[in-house]
């Protein structure tokens, strides 16, 4: 699936004092595996959600697969974009096992909802978590867990629904060396694996180098970057000093 952005302007912020996104402008090509980059306050998360219809747009279109993403089109553009909050977004208190089945809730009907997940359901996220390395953990709850298993927890849920889109929102933030690179890895497994097309936003560019392809880096609301990770101009090295 193609993402298209066009012109992508959200309302006006009094407290930046300038809009979140201003007049942003890109295509983002099936199987592509891109870093979003920038400082604070960038539009990096904003841009990200902007995406799945949680960001109210100024003015400015988003296409996927050339479908205009509007409140009519959402609810089936949705169901082929997995997206992962900044910090996983689980329930704490629910199992692992719970937590990634509550991303179904999204491809099922309401009448399939109201009896419950199905045992094809549950071994679909049993077979996920297991293939994530936490089938010790699938009845634990969340809040037992360490960060980077909540974090593959996090991941299993976007990948219930088959997704063709993966969308991450700073999924290595507060997590130990290992653990962030072992989340990298999954990301790129499923990137060679199944050429599913990966958004993430990364803190640093160290990773974006290791793991992404291309590179859109935000700054104030505006792309001033769009390339290859490797050609990342010097003038951006600050960026991994500091969080993003």
């Amino acid at each position: 699936m193609t993402i298209e952005c066009k012109n992508l302007k959200t309302p006006y912020n009094t407290t930046l004092n300038r809009p979140i996104l201003n007049g942003i402008n890109c295509k983002i090509c099936q199987g592509e595996f891109v870093a979003l980059l920038g400082l604070n306050g960038a539009g990096k998360s904003t841009l990200l959600r902007a995406l799945v219809g949680l960001v109210p747009l100024h003015s400015g279109e988003i296409r996927i697969n050339d479908i205009l993403l509007t409140p009519r089109t959402l609810p089936h553009i949705r169901r082929h974009i997995g997206l992962i909050f900044q910090g996983g977004g689980l329930v704490r208190q629910l199992s692992a096992l719970d937590n990634v089945l509550c991303g179904r809730l999204g491809v099922l009907s309401p009448w399939q909802t109201l009896w419950g997940f199905s045992q094809s359901d549950r071994c679909m996220a049993l077979e996920l978590l297991a293939q994530l390395g936490l089938k010790e953990q699938a009845y634990q709850k969340t809040a037992q867990l360490s960060g980077g298993q909540q974090q593959r927890v996090a991941i299993a849920r976007a990948l219930i629904q088959s997704p063709q889109i993966l969308l991450a929102d700073e999924p290595i933030a507060g997590l130990d060396v290992m653990a962030a690179q072992q989340v990298m890895e999954i990301f790129a497994q499923l990137h060679r694996a199944r050429g599913m097309t990966i958004i993430t936003v990364l803190h640093d560019l160290e990773a974006a180098s290791a793991y992404a392809e291309r590179a859109l880096i935000l700054d104030a609301g505006c792309l001033v970057y769009d390339g290859a990770c490797r050609d990342l101009p010097s003038k951006f090295t600050k960026l991994s000093q500091v969080s993003v």
